[in-house]
């Protein structure tokens, strides 16, 4: 059952606030968790920032061990499932799920196979997740608060995603879980590996000119929205890339 709880992590992407780091960590801590990942912090040094060790508030070991990267793919590179954790409704995008509904699909998804890991993704504490980021998950979480004043603070509302995850997973049977993972494991791919997957198709269409780079349209992130919508495994990725591997080839042929 624990393993599952460090094959968990939280993605703040592009914080500014040092204050809030250090909240997001001791709210991680505080539900038994331990990975953070920084994506473009506008302090680069916000680890060692005075006013991020103080909120941390004794959680000082899972700020010091953030992880800090460039960019929100960095991050989600050995993700097999992620939720873009936002307020606002999306006309296009992942399926959307409530935060205790995401909570139970992760507890499940871990429960499948051990190498399966999980990510909740939030945004900047002014403008949330843009749609380009929300595209790179595989499902949209929401918290259903009060419609009328929905404004939760991004430590508050890690601070909830985090405790949902730490009840849907003691929930599970640690037998129960055992035995799935032997007899039922699911290889899902990783993010790194469906990025790949998604640029070799983007060339393929290009080559049958089916896709033209020059008047793209929605047609890249409509796909992009469908292989996350299905969630492959590591063996339809492979089986996808070889189709794409036989269609630029035979097209170069002509």
């Amino acid at each position: 059952m624990f393993s599952s709880f460090a094959h968990t992590r939280f993605i703040m992407v592009s914080p500014s606030h040092p204050g809030n780091v250090g909240a997001a960590a001791r709210a991680i801590k505080t539900m038994g968790f331990n990975e953070l990942v920084l994506v473009s912090p506008k302090d680069p040094d916000i680890k060692n920032n005075p006013e991020a060790i103080a909120l941390s508030s004794g959680a000082t070991d899972v700020l010091h061990n953030a992880h800090l990267v460039s960019t929100l793919d960095e991050a989600l590179a050995p993700v097999t499932l992620s939720f873009a954790l936002t307020a606002r409704s999306r006309d296009m995008g992942p399926p959307a799920l409530d935060i205790r509904q995401s909570a139970q699909l992760s507890a499940r998804h871990l429960a499948s196979a051990p190498e399966n890991r999980v990510a909740v993704v939030l945004g900047t504490e002014r403008t949330g997740l843009e749609n380009e980021e929300i595209s790179r998950c595989h499902r949209i979480c929401h918290i259903p608060a009060n419609p009328a004043y929905s404004s939760l603070n991004v430590s508050q509302a890690l601070q909830l995603a985090a405790w949902e995850l730490r009840y849907a997973l003691m929930e599970n049977n640690p037998a129960a879980t055992q035995a799935n993972e032997t007899q039922n494991a699911i290889a899902y791919a990783p993010s790194e590996k469906v990025e790949a997957l998604l640029k070799h198709w983007e060339q393929a269409l290009v080559t049958i000119d089916f896709l033209n780079p020059a008047h793209p349209k929605k047609l890249m992130p409509r796909m992009r929205y469908l292989f996350t919508r299905i969630h492959m495994n590591q063996e339809e990725v492979d089986m996808m890339r070889g189709v794409c591997t036989n269609i630029i080839k035979h097209a170069s042929k002509k």
